[in-house]
């Protein structure tokens, strides 16, 4: 989008922002049309179907949305030019949509000048496209003007409502469906502007995409502090996922990481509400996990990978590990044929799921006393059984593989034994994971690292919805409605999902 000189700032720092903006912004466009050149000529092997690069180009174009609304926070002028071009190119709305007025009149009609009374010489009509599951509808909002027979220049009028997109067509709850669509049910923006066109709404795959770039710039604060509030809990799940993102300086895509960090104290009856954060980071190192659980002083539940190990060396943190992936290792043995050692090891972990089946939901001090008297002689036992079985065995085969990764991490594996809090295995983060990843197969890659955080953050604020039975798209409409009506950040607990209240939400 073109800036006029006259709405850019004086200040330099904002110019050299606004420029490094552009420029990453040029970069990735022209990446995109490498793609798209090799899509066009490059071999069969090579070229990506359309629909996926159309993927790409969203992302792309969402976080060039986070960009300008970042510019336009500290730059009046700049929203105000902007807001005017997206009111003079945004046509018309279908005549056939229901329209639903709501009339934003004055409180008195008394002249402020002389005390008489005021009459209307005419009124501002805005139109915003509002959306209900299965239909469309128009809200319209009148504006009356008031001017006075005594005194000429006087003209009264009420202030327009706040937004989310000045100028722009959508209500907030429209902007909610995009992502929650999007984030939950995972249709990318383009097969949402299909289904909106065979109703007569014919609303540009890029449009969508600046809508939900802005209300992810918005809803930033609330994701940092929900991992602020994460950060505070006794106990946590850690876990991560690749999130391809397009590298314009490379020609092609980098393998950037979404980190997962979960809370679900509900199987030993803790009645801290369950939540996950998402955070992107552009790799896998483990200086990540130490800067984004910076403060945290508890037990973190994890996989095998060592990335997590400087947690508990630097941090009051311990690390549980988890059976799940000492029992997959067993399991990928079991099933490729004949290995007695491993089916072996399968019953006995069995032995421990069967155990935790019976006192899921039961207290902390109730599961730990179960498992002193129940789990702890099948671990000790099937601990010295691996080790025996390790030394009969040749250390080069996957069978010894699977024994050391399990020998390795012992003492993490053991601490569900002792604190009734901590489960046996980190199921709940990778169920946490999976969305994800059903996002990634549809997306293919992000735009950018700033379109990457984007996907953090409302996939964060999605899923910690659906964890809590509240409805996303009730909690977006109502979050992001009362941060454009000025919602103060001092009282963002306010906003988390758990918070939300569905009686609360009135939409016209």
């Amino acid at each position: 989008m073109a800036i006029l000189a006259e709405t850019l700032p004086d200040d330099p720092g904002t110019l050299k922002a606004m420029l490094i903006a552009e420029r990453a912004r040029a970069e990735r466009l022209e990446q995109i049309i490498k793609e798209l050149q090799r899509h066009r000529f490059g071999r069969r092997a090579e070229s990506l179907p359309e629909d996926q690069l159309l993927l790409g180009l969203e992302e792309v174009e969402q976080g060039l949305a986070g960009d300008e609304a970042g510019q336009e926070a500290v730059t009046p002028l700049l929203r105000k030019d902007r807001a005017a071009t997206r009111r003079a190119n945004r046509g018309a709305l279908p005549a056939h949509l229901p329209r639903i007025e709501t009339v934003v009149d004055i409180e008195s009609k008394a002249c402020p000048c002389c005390g008489g009374e005021l009459h209307a010489i005419g009124e501002d009509r805005a139109e915003r496209l509002d959306i209900m599951p299965a239909q469309f509808r128009v809200l319209v909002v009148r504006r009356p003007k008031y001017a006075c027979r005594a005194c000429e220049d006087v003209v009264l009028q009420a202030p327009a409502p706040a937004r989310l997109i000045e100028g722009g067509l959508p209500t907030e709850a429209t902007v909610a469906h995009v992502l929650v669509t999007k984030y939950a049910d995972h249709a990318p923006l383009y097969r949402q502007a299909q289904i909106w066109g065979r109703q007569g709404i014919n609303i540009d795959r890029s449009t969508l995409a600046d809508w939900a770039g802005r209300a992810a710039f918005l809803l930033r604060p609330v994701h940092e502090r929900l991992l602020a509030i994460l950060k505070t809990s006794l106990k946590l799940f850690a876990d991560e996922t690749t999130a391809p993102v397009l590298d314009p300086g490379r020609g092609r895509t980098k393998t950037g990481q979404l980190w997962a960090y979960a809370r679900d104290d509900r199987p030993w009856g803790g009645t801290d509400p369950p939540a996950v954060a998402y955070v992107y980071a552009p790799d896998r190192k483990a200086e990540r996990p130490l800067a984004h659980l910076a403060g945290f002083a508890g037990v973190l539940q994890v996989d095998g990978y060592s990335g997590y190990r400087p947690l508990a060396e630097k941090n009051a943190v311990t690390l549980a590990f988890c059976w799940a992936h000492v029992r997959r290792r067993f399991y990928e043995l079991a099933a490729a044929g004949n290995a007695p050692i491993a089916s072996e090891a399968l019953v006995r972990i069995a032995g421990l799921y069967r155990i935790e089946a019976g006192i899921r939901g039961k207290g902390a001090d109730e599961r730990r006393a179960a498992r002193q008297a129940q789990s702890r002689p099948i671990v000790e036992a099937l601990e010295a059984w691996l080790r025996e079985k390790l030394g009969l065995i040749s250390q080069k085969s996957k069978l010894a593989e699977a024994i050391r990764y399990a020998l390795g991490r012992w003492n993490g594996l053991c601490h569900f034994l002792a604190d009734g809090r901590v489960e046996i295995d980190s199921n709940v983060v990778e169920r946490s994971i999976r969305p994800l990843a059903l996002t990634r197969k549809n997306v293919l890659f992000a735009g950018s690292d700033g379109g990457a955080e984007h996907w953090a953050v409302i996939a964060s604020l999605v899923e910690t919805c659906k964890l809590g039975g509240v409805d996303p798209m009730a909690y977006l409409t109502s979050t992001i409605t009362r941060i454009v009506n000025a919602h103060p950040n001092s009282r963002l607990d306010e906003l988390m999902p758990w918070a939300h209240n569905a009686a609360s939400i009135t939409v016209a």
